[in-house]
Order: structure tokens, then sequence, then C-alpha cells
């Protein structure tokens, strides 16, 4: 269990070694046997979580999964991983919120040949040149402002504006603003997979 996105609801002093720091912070309030922990969604609204009678128990919440267990059993947690990871899950080898040096992408909906983001680019920051063999794209600005390469062409985007981008052309996406850039991207086609990546030219030397 990676990247916790939500701090967890804590009944005893503990928390295991593998949670990371960002499972730690707000509040737990206590109402006897009933604890309540709030904690951040991705939308900024603090979403509840409640464990009722328990104790000597961690509950750690994020966005596509919910762990809980006596606190003495951690170790088993990579247990629960190998199972995941036999079944062909992907929150085994990667959570829902995905950070890259330039900002992150999120996954909203996955369908059948199609699949929604949420990506946000820091200001000043830029996504490497690339194209894709499979799965055709289309922006949509929510906030901030983007400069598109596609191809030949360079587009500036404001909110609420769009663009498509073609199976097979050559994009990239980058923030000239002062504010954070978010956008949703609606991927179709017959292979989704992050794998399906050709990079030409990368700030971040993965190319």
């Amino acid at each position: 269990m990676s990247d916790c996105q939500s701090p967890p609801c804590i009944n005893g002093p503990r928390l295991p070694p593998w949670c990371p720091s960002s499972c730690r912070a707000g509040p737990a309030r206590g109402y006897g046997r009933f604890r309540v922990k709030v904690s951040p969604s991705s939308s900024g609204r603090w979403s509840p979580t409640a464990v009722v009678g328990l104790t000597d128990t961690i509950v750690v919440t994020t966005k596509d999964a919910v762990l809980a267990m006596h606190r003495d059993r951690a170790q088993d947690v990579k247990k629960i991983v190998e199972r995941l990871r036999a079944a062909g899950r992907h929150e085994a080898a990667a959570h829902n919120r995905c950070y890259r040096p330039w900002g992150f992408y999120e996954s909203l909906i996955n369908g059948d040949r199609f699949q929604v983001k949420r990506i946000m680019v820091k200001p000043g920051e830029k996504l490497s040149l690339q194209k894709h063999f499979h799965r055709a794209e289309h922006w949509v600005v929510v906030a901030g402002t983007a400069l598109v390469m596609r191809d030949e062409d360079e587009v500036m985007l404001r909110e609420n504006e769009s663009i498509y981008l073609p199976l097979g052309c050559v994009h990239r996406l980058s923030n000239p603003g002062r504010i954070p850039l978010t956008l949703i991207e609606v991927q179709s086609g017959s292979y989704l997979g992050e794998d399906d990546i050709v990079r030409f030219e990368d700030t971040y030397g993965r190319t």
C-alpha cells in the first residue's frame, strides 16, 4: 500500500513503519468507542471515515482502497499485496494518483476502450514531447492556461477550451502560467496502458 492520499483513522498509539508520513496528519475525534477521522478527498472536500467498537486498530483510507487491520498484523500487508498482484489488480503496483516531476495525474473513470484522467501541471513545467500508437486524446482545460504542441502547431488554451490529439500525433503539454494547470483528459483507443508512449524529448531525462 503505497502513497497514501488520505490519513488514517487510528484507534491506538502506533502506526506501522510502512505507512508514509502523509498518513499521520490530521485530527481524529473520539466519542467513547466511536472514532471519526476526517480526511481530504482529491476534490479538496472532507470525507469522514468512521470506526465503531474497535480497539488496537489501524484503518488506512485512500480514494481507491481501504485497509483495516489489527496493529499487530502490519507485517501481513505484503500478503494482501501478493493476492492483489496475483489477481491482476492495478492497486498492487500503482496508486490511483501518480506523481511526476511536473505535477500529477489520476484516473477518474476506466471503461471499455476509454479512460478519463485529471492532470495537474505545475507553473513553468512541461510534459515530454511524445506520441501514442493505440490511443487518441481530448484535453479540456478547467483551470489555468495550457500551451499545447500538436505536430507542427502550437495552441494556447484557456479555461473551458479544448483540443483533440489524434492517434499518432506528436504532442506536448506545458504550463506557461503562474498558477497550476488542471485539465481533463479523455483517452480512447484499443490499448490505454501507460507504456504506450514514445518520448522524443524530455526535460527530466526520461527519453
